[in-house]
């Protein structure tokens, strides 16, 4: 079995083969990818070792210290947190060649394309009609809230392939090319001023069946996993003491000392231990997943997420005064990624709302906690048996 020693060896040969101050950046990640010192737990020839997922950071630490470029995981998050996983376990070999290289050195961005207007919340009830012809698919529909729409060159992507059955049965799985002629992505514009999110409609676009992940009509269990990786990939970031939305304010607390009440100050300490036990929770949960797929309970850390950077912006405006109110920039743009910290308490504040709505709203989270971690009662469903087709809309 690979091990941290065996690790440091291949990276320092990385390293010496591919100098980082003479390589340029993509030739070093491809070369990273090609060693299987990319995520070192994924099989090799697919940019790992088959290694323990808690070696990662052996390789990390290596090539931080030699300052090796990183393939900006912010930017393209949605692939290295939804899609990869997803392709791992569902996708054939062919298509885990084809898309896993490109999706981890940023070479080809991805996006999401499941809520749509009428399938929020309930995304089982989506709409958008997949209708087979020959070796192909005719897609066609309106997907909403979809992420880098705008830079994305594949989308993952879940449609209705037969309305006969219920509703969370004849749902199919595809990688959807967003070059398409089909594809129209238009801004939405939110309540910070810019434009994250999209809405995007899609007109006969054709995927090849080639593109299809996993059974007919298989989508749901496919799309679970999808969305299981993406609660532990938005509640469950590795983050040091005081990282994320509780740092800046600690660091204002600190360096400005007229600004302190008594009042803020036990608010401040309540939400400085929530947010380190979340921050612990999330490295439990971490070590767990080595020793396997994420389960539900990444969908506690996405809650918790949500309700402490609701809270803590919340604070911060307040702590700040007049000038927490302020909002650096209105004007309309379409950013490549959203920088919590990077920004003012007045942005962090306004958009952090979003944060109980994308990646599963808190309320349906907490049905999920409810009914598949702590085991109660599932809410009385009326539309389980009933073909998609004959709902009521």
């Amino acid at each position: 079995m690979t091990d941290a020693e065996e690790l440091r060896r291949r990276t320092r040969e990385l390293l010496a083969a591919h100098p980082p101050v003479t390589t340029g950046t993509l030739d070093f990640l491809r070369a990273r990818f090609d060693a299987g010192l990319a995520w070192v737990h994924y099989p090799r020839g697919l940019g790992g070792l088959g290694a323990a997922r808690s070696l990662q950071t052996v390789v990390d630490a290596e090539l931080a210290a030699a300052g090796a470029p990183d393939n900006d995981p912010r930017r393209i998050g949605i692939g290295l947190g939804m899609a990869a996983p997803t392709l791992l376990r569902h996708g054939t070999e062919e298509q885990k060649r084809r898309f896993l290289r490109p999706l981890w050195t940023g070479e080809e961005v991805w996006c999401q394309l499941f809520s749509e207007p009428g399938a929020g919340s309930d995304l089982a009830a989506l709409g958008t009609r997949a209708v087979r012809d020959g070796d192909t698919w005719v897609v066609g529909g309106q997907k909403v809230w979809t992420s880098s729409a705008h830079l994305a060159r594949w989308a993952i992507l879940i449609a209705r392939t037969d309305p006969d059955l219920p509703k969370h049965q004849g749902i199919t799985y595809f990688l959807c090319d967003m070059t398409d002629p089909g594809v129209e992505v238009r801004p939405l514009r939110q309540i910070t001023g810019e434009a994250e999110f999209n809405e995007v409609f899609l007109t006969g676009v054709r995927i090849p069946d080639s593109h299809r992940l996993g059974d007919v009509g298989d989508g749901w269990r496919v799309a679970r996993t999808t969305l299981m990786n993406e609660r532990v990939s938005i509640g469950g970031m590795r983050l040091p003491r005081e990282g994320g939305m509780i740092g800046p304010v600690a660091r204002t607390w600190r360096e400005r000392p007229e600004l302190r009440t008594h009042d803020l100050h036990q608010r401040l300490l309540k939400l400085w231990v929530e947010a380190e036990v979340a921050r612990l929770t999330g490295e439990r949960l971490r070590q767990q997943l080595a020793a396997g797929q994420p389960g539900p309970e990444g969908s506690g850390m996405k809650l918790a997420f949500a309700r402490l950077n609701q809270e803590i912006s919340g604070l911060e405006v307040e702590l700040r005064g007049e000038e927490g109110l302020l909002h650096d920039d209105w004007s309309m743009r379409r950013p490549e990624l959203v920088d919590f910290t990077g920004r003012d308490a007045g942005y962090r504040y306004l958009r952090a709302k979003g944060n109980s709505i994308e990646g599963g709203t808190s309320e349906v989270l907490l049905n999920i906690v409810a009914e598949r971690v702590l085991g109660l009662p599932a809410e009385p469903r009326t539309d389980k048996d009933v073909a998609w087709k004959d709902l009521a809309r």
